[in-house]
């Protein structure tokens, strides 16, 4: 995008930043914060709930199976080792204990691999089943981001820089589907698993149960404000993490400049000392987890100890069999396996929720430029383009524009100049409806442009910038955005009225070649005839032209100059330009001063009515014309 950019995949112009958060980007009233996040949350768990009831059956199943997996233990032990009688409610297991110890042993030996087989296979269906769901959710997540993104007004992206955006819908999705792929359906499954061992250790034996028990609300306690603090952590974390996104973006797309101005060293300075505080604040973020992990094993340590204790002193007096001694102790070793892991998950959802309010913000900017319900499609414009009165700020301290009124026939071409600021470009925005008005109105055709669906519009308008955006794909493609239907021969043609054919079939790979990222690898000339190619191709009856030539050296000059003359033929042209030599072949000239128009007219009536005019282009014509060359 040139300096002041009337549109861009991304915006990089001074005169776009010039919006402020006021006009940019409003966030949803309080009550609907977060709303459209759990709105694409719930709405995909909706289209999931089957596999996430069959996830949730397989967690049943893989909690039973971890409770009965210390019971042929406890049958070898007290009714095999032991010869203790089965009691009446275990009577049906007469038969296996009825062939013989050796039999015995080996038939409750085999039940503990069937159960690990059967809580084997129920776990990978639980994983498979919530990681699908995980997955689908991440990417509903960031399509919705990105089509929201694309609805925001340009005023958003002035005020945020790309780093934080790209961190928003890559790594904030990526944690949240960290948490509804394993984290939500595991935290449930150590629940469940941790209150069906308390409900059979109480029916075992309550005192060994409650002895255990008395280690849970310390433990508790200690989990919940480490967890509250690594919250804090986090967000703190996850900030720092978006500086460094942001940081490594602007220097990719700066390099020619930091390596021009020898900065390579500065900036690798400055890009480790954002690193240092990022690994500084992930260092605690990490102790925080370790000490959360340790008092569940410390908590684990002492309520094993003295269960084993009061549990060995019960079973010497005869009131507990070594059977249940020993069901107890294999549940408790079980028990704070599921807690520790309650305790990393609490871990994840702390950072999980810092992403979702992050992502929560995002969803909630609300576009400025807003379609009337009742707008109709355009139809194909004559090109006629009237200003009632138009006035634009953004905000009620910075106007841009004011009271601006003219009008534009079919057919004609019109020169716009001023002085930087003056509001060229803000009144292309306008026709464009990227901006809206704050005061009077434009008219396209004679109606109201806000009664047209805006894509209806910007699809009759031709672009032509001074910094000519290509993408980093094939200059068949790049030509073809302009018209993505369009045949290999309109492909073609549009290349040769831009004067672009010629050196297109000088490349290895023609129309097929790959430009690099920006088309940073053809020349500024080059660039600018592929970007009318991608106009012509349009066929637009309205051509927005911003300064195309600047910068080009003599001989781009000529070829862009003759491509224009074909582009321009038989459609209105506004044409920004700080060079007053472009005007005299215009049919109207506006002159911007202030935000105002200050003249109006044809080039030789303005060199005789308005001074202001006449010393511009006195000073203009007088200075040497310098013709800058890229490479």
């Amino acid at each position: 995008m040139n300096e002041r950019g009337v549109v861009s995949p991304e915006p990089l112009s001074a005169g776009v930043a010039r919006a402020s958060t006021a006009r940019g980007a409003r966030l949803a009233p309080g009550p609907a914060r977060g709303q459209r996040l759990r709105a694409v949350i719930a709405g995909h768990l909706r289209e999931a709930r089957w596999r996430l009831m069959l996830a949730a059956v397989c967690m049943l199943g893989t909690t039973l199976t971890a409770l009965l997996a210390p019971w042929p233990l406890k049958l070898i032990v007290d009714h095999v080792l032991l010869d203790r009688p089965l009691p009446a409610s275990l009577a049906t297991l007469g038969v296996i204990l009825g062939g013989g110890k050796a039999a015995a042993a080996i038939a409750l030996s085999s039940t503990l691999l069937l159960i690990a087989a059967v809580r084997g296979a129920l776990a990978y269906g639980q994983v498979y089943l919530t990681s699908s769901v995980g997955y689908g959710l991440v990417d509903r997540l960031r399509r919705e981001l990105f089509a929201h993104l694309q609805r925001l007004s340009l005023g958003f992206y002035t005020r945020s820089r790309s780093g934080e955006v790209l961190s928003k819908v890559t790594a904030d999705t990526k944690t949240l589907r960290d948490v509804f792929s394993d984290s939500a359906v595991s935290f449930a499954g150590h629940l469940l698993t941790v209150l069906g061992m308390w409900v059979v250790m109480l029916a075992l034996n309550w005192r060994l149960a409650a002895i255990a028990l008395a280690t849970l609300p310390l433990l508790g306690w200690t989990l919940s404000v480490l967890q509250r603090r690594l919250k804090g952590s986090a967000r703190r974390q996850r900030k720092q993490e978006e500086r460094i996104a942001a940081r490594l973006t602007e220097m990719l797309a700066s390099m020619a400049l930091v390596r021009a101005f020898a900065r390579a060293r500065e900036e690798t300075e400055r890009f480790e000392a954002e690193s240092a505080v990022n690994l500084a604040e992930g260092q605690r973020v990490a102790r925080m987890e370790a000490a959360a992990a340790r008092s569940v094993e410390l908590a684990s340590a002492i309520g094993t100890s003295a269960v084993v204790c009061f549990g060995t002193l019960q079973a010497i007096g005869g009131a507990l069999s070594p059977g249940d001694l020993l069901v107890f102790a294999s549940y408790l070793a079980s028990m704070y396996k599921p807690v520790r892991g309650l305790a990393k998950l609490s871990a994840k959802f702390s950072k999980a929720a810092v992403s979702a309010q992050r992502i929560a913000e995002l969803l909630d900017e609300e576009p400025e430029v807003r379609e009337s319900p009742d707008a109709v499609d355009a139809g194909r414009l004559r090109g006629e383009i009237a200003f009632e009165g138009v006035g634009f700020g953004y905000g009620p301290a910075r106007p841009v524009l004011t009271d601006v009124s003219f009008r534009v026939s079919p057919g004609q071409r019109v020169v716009i100049v001023g002085a930087s600021g003056a509001g060229k470009s803000t009144l292309v925005n306008l026709i464009l409806r990227l901006y809206e008005p704050t005061a009077g109105r434009i008219r396209l055709d004679g109606v109201d442009v806000t009664r047209y669906r805006r894509e209806s519009v910007r699809r009759q308008v031709g672009i032509v910038l001074q910094e000519a955006m290509l993408w980093g794909a094939s200059i068949r493609d790049n030509i073809a955005y302009g018209k993505p239907d369009a045949a290999p021969e309109e492909i073609a043609a549009a290349a040769r009225a831009a004067n672009a054919h010629g050196f297109i079939m000088a490349l290895d790979h023609g129309y097929d070649t790959i430009v690099g990222e920006r088309g940073a690898s053809l020349s500024g000339g080059q660039r600018q005839r592929i970007a009318m190619a991608r106009a012509i191709i349009r066929d637009a009856p309205i051509l927005l032209l911003d300064e195309p030539m600047r910068g080009l050296d003599v001989e781009s000059e000529v070829q862009v100059r003759d491509a224009l003359t074909r582009l321009t033929a038989g459609r209105t042209c506004l044409f920004i330009t700080h060079d007053l030599r472009e005007v005299t072949d215009a049919d109207l000239v506006l002159l911007l001063d202030g935000g105002r128009i200050a003249a109006q007219g044809h080039h030789r009536d303005l060199l005789t009515s308005s001074v202001l005019y006449r010393r511009i282009y006195e000073l203009a014509t007088a200075r040497p014309r310098l013709g800058v060359a890229r490479s």
